[in-house]
């Protein structure tokens, strides 16, 4: 355990020192194995690990969940997403915010990645919510606080990572981020309400629109309302596994792609070269992880934590609020994926033996798998990194940090009270997954 503790401050330093986390989770992996089992042994576990991560067959679907959601950001659909929100919710006092946080959730729906959404979305949304005199806070802070989504309302790439790493059923946790990534979305309004209460001109009332007007602004979103049906509906059915629906979600992107109007061979190029980086800056640093995680087994650093755990004779919950404590923590200075494949690693053995709530090992892992991805939501909207915050920055160079950063502050409470009432209500978590798997 001692050689795991060590290795560990060894990578903090490497990260603080601005070496890529992947190559600094791999080279911490690797020499930490070969001092404890030897170079031949370590490198041995190098090669196995690559070759069978390469080739699995459920790592497939990362790539293909990507390309769907870098094809349907082509398609434009985000901008019918926000027009017919705007429609339903326009005309109320802070509407403009509600509907972009609205059709955030839808679009992530199908994007799957919160930067992306927070990208795209500052594009649309924020044009119209400054032109209507919004104020500069409470826009950008809805964009970013919307973006979050993209990690947790399936179909999620972070939660099909988190599944292979943990050997947890994807479709499960599937299943069980829906509940949790609604809750987020019906916060966050409440949250834009409470801004709106305070400061009544943060967000003004626009023209409210007929139900004519309503009915076809929807015409613009049923080619997201079905590719999500077919996606996830065909996952929560059992018509497709969760590589299945991957394939086929990348094919209705195509489809719907071409619907919109994309003919050029130059965007669907760019779209390909897009999923491909993406997809092998993912494979790289979950390789890493996997490295960096045989060397932490190796060293019987789970093991350890969970035999102090129960020899502190500590309550599971204390357990559980310690860990969460460590997250926000390492929110404030990691990247939010980063963070999670760090962590995983340690914490998930701890979690898999605790018991929490009578839920067993699959179940338990599942509720954890949902809890992790949402305080790495909050990462993303925490001081000083806040990824989602310095993607809006980028792309709005007239908005200060600051400004985003004192806006997101609501939706940053409501995280935390979403937080803890996925800690203290795990059954709102399994909820689905019992309906559906159990």
């Amino acid at each position: 355990m001692t050689e795991a503790l060590i290795g560990f401050a060894i990578l903090i330093v490497f990260v603080f020192l601005r070496i890529p986390i992947a190559f600094a989770m791999g080279l911490v992996g690797v020499a930490g194995f070969a001092f404890l089992s030897g170079w031949g042994p370590s490198l041995a576990m190098v090669g196995t690990r690559f070759s069978e991560t390469a080739l699995s067959y459920e790592l497939s679907v990362v790539p293909m969940f990507i390309l769907m959601g870098n094809l349907v950001s082509k398609a434009g659909l985000s901008a019918e997403l926000f027009g017919a929100s705007h429609a339903f919710l326009g005309h109320r006092r802070g509407g403009l915010s509600m509907a972009t946080i609205v059709a955030c959730g839808g679009f992530s729906a199908i994007c799957g990645s919160s930067l992306a959404t927070a990208a795209t979305m500052s594009k649309v949304a924020y044009p119209e919510m400054r032109r209507y005199g919004y104020a500069e806070s409470l826009s950008t802070a809805s964009i970013a606080a919307g973006g979050t989504l993209g990690i947790l309302i399936p179909p999620s790439v972070i939660l099909v990572i988190y599944g292979l790493m943990t050997e947890t059923s994807i479709r499960e946790l599937f299943a069980a981020g829906f509940l949790p990534g609604f809750l987020g979305i019906l916060l966050y309004l409440c949250a834009v309400q409470f801004v709106v209460w305070r400061n009544p001109e943060a967000g003004p009332r626009v023209a409210k629109m007929d139900w004519v007007e309503r009915m076809q602004a929807l015409k613009g979103v049923w080619g997201t309302v079905l590719l999500f049906i077919l996606v996830i509906g065909g996952i929560y059915g059992g018509i497709f596994t969760p590589t299945e629906a991957a394939g086929v979600g990348a094919g209705g992107g195509f489809l719907l792609a071409l619907a919109r109007g994309v003919r050029s061979f130059r965007d669907y190029f760019e779209v390909l070269v897009d999923s491909a980086r993406t997809s092998a800056m993912l494979f790289t640093v979950l390789f890493g992880a996997m490295i960096f995680s045989n060397f932490v087994n190796r060293a019987g650093l789970p093991d350890g934590l969970l035999n102090m755990v129960t020899g502190f004779d500590v309550s599971p919950l204390v357990v559980i609020f310690i860990i969460v404590a460590i997250y926000i923590v390492l929110g404030c200075i990691f990247e939010s994926l980063s963070m999670l494949l760090l962590t995983i690693p340690i914490f998930f053995p701890v979690i898999k033996g605790l018991g929490y709530a009578g839920m067993g090992e699959e179940a338990i892992l599942v509720w954890f798998g949902i809890v992790a991805v949402v305080v790495t939501e909050i990462s993303l909207i925490t001081p000083p990194v806040g990824l989602n915050v310095f993607v809006l920055s980028g792309v709005l160079k007239d908005v200060k940090t600051t400004t985003v950063f004192k806006g997101v502050t609501p939706f940053w409470c409501v995280d935390i009270i979403r937080l803890m009432i996925l800690v203290f209500l795990p059954g709102l978590v399994m909820l689905l997954p019992n309906l559906l798997y159990r």
